[in-house]
């Protein structure tokens, strides 16, 4: 049997086995497209981060344009749509000072303009929990989407479940016009020790340890927030959730390793980009910090690939609905919702 490290390396390698087209809308550094481009599809990426672009590049089949997305921009044909719109507006990390939907940062507009003129097969969006949240934001998405006839399903997933060695809920829309099923969660969990169990004792040349008056303000820090047992990263258990924020820069809830000396240590580039499913093989480009920018907004390639996988067994469905009855059956049951006046049902373009 495989261990996590050797599978997937061994899984996750881009092929061309489908016809379909994936565009990947804010594509980061890749990792939806790394799933479905080891499932076998060809994509096409659009991302703003010029570092990000050329990691995508770097290592996938696809191609990954420098683009800042706006409404009403050219889209190439494609037939199924993927993405991760920017999620800083719904982002528990921005509490206190969150503008939402009325945030420039908020990328659904543009991603529900791409679906409305490319008019997709299928298509997949992932983002934070914090969007079910948003004061009725997240009901007024899936009302548009809806109105353009697909049905719409989703549900907040924690990456843990699917072999990915860290726990971490994210949202999940998927829309189609045939049966969609989601993945099948795994028994068994992978841990810290799986991923990076051959490196985290140790102390390479670019290790960067903790001072004396970081671990007393941690210690401090977690003294504060009733932290039961240490923030480190647990040989035996998975990961917290891998952010931006708290691998890039040395903060309070950092992750990092303790070492057989009793020192403590950040987390190592590839440790990171291991815990959030990347193949050893895929190389990041740009400064430290944006490499681990890119590992941080990521959605693990791991989960990704059977996503993928889901979004393949649905595109060859041959049970397929007409948009005419999927328009009928959302409109009755958005009426039994009550959440928006019959005026507003159904009769709009494609504005958010």
């Amino acid at each position: 049997m495989l261990s996590y490290v050797e599978y997937i390396n061994e899984l996750l390698h881009s092929q061309v086995t489908e016809s379909e087209i994936v565009l990947d809308l804010f594509a980061g550094c890749g990792g939806l497209s790394l799933g479905f481009e080891a499932a076998g599809y060809k994509t096409i990426g659009y991302e703003i981060d010029r570092a990000a672009v050329e990691t995508y590049n770097h290592n996938l089949h696809g191609n990954c344009q420098v683009t800042k997305l706006e409404m009403f921009f050219d889209y190439p044909h494609a037939d199924i749509v993927i993405g991760g719109p920017p999620c800083q507006p719904f982002s528990k990390f921005g509490l206190g000072h969150q503008k939402g939907s009325n945030d420039s940062r908020n990328g659904f507009p543009i991603f529900i303009d791409a679906i409305c003129k490319i008019q997709p097969k299928i298509f997949l969006f992932e983002n934070v929990r914090g969007l079910l949240y948003s004061n009725g934001y997240f009901d007024v998405i899936l009302t548009k989407l809806r109105q353009l006839g697909y049905w719409v399903e989703y549900k907040l997933l924690n990456a843990v479940k699917f072999g990915v060695p860290q726990n971490r809920e994210r949202l999940f829309v998927v829309g189609h016009r045939s049966v969609f099923r989601f993945p099948k969660p795994q028994s068994s969990r992978v841990t810290v020790g799986d991923a990076i169990g051959d490196t985290m004792r140790t102390t390479p040349e670019e290790s960067k340890f903790l001072t004396p008056s970081m671990d007393a303000y941690i210690a401090k820090y977690e003294k504060a927030s009733c932290c039961i047992n240490p923030r480190d990263l647990h040989f035996d258990k998975p990961a917290r959730t891998l952010t931006c924020r708290n691998i890039a820069a040395p903060t309070a809830d950092m992750h990092r390793v303790k070492l057989p000396d009793g020192r403590r240590r950040r987390l190592l580039l590839r440790e990171a980009a291991r815990l959030q499913s990347f193949p050893d093989w895929f190389e990041f480009k740009g400064n430290e910090t944006q490499q681990f920018y890119q590992i941080g907004n990521a959605v693990p390639p791991l989960l990704a690939y059977q996503f993928a996988m889901s979004v393949q067994e649905c595109f060859h469905n041959i049970k397929t609905f007409t948009t005419h009855e999927i328009l009928t059956n959302n409109i009755r049951l958005t009426k039994q919702k009550k959440l928006f006046s019959d005026e507003e049902l159904y009769y709009e373009e494609c504005e958010i």
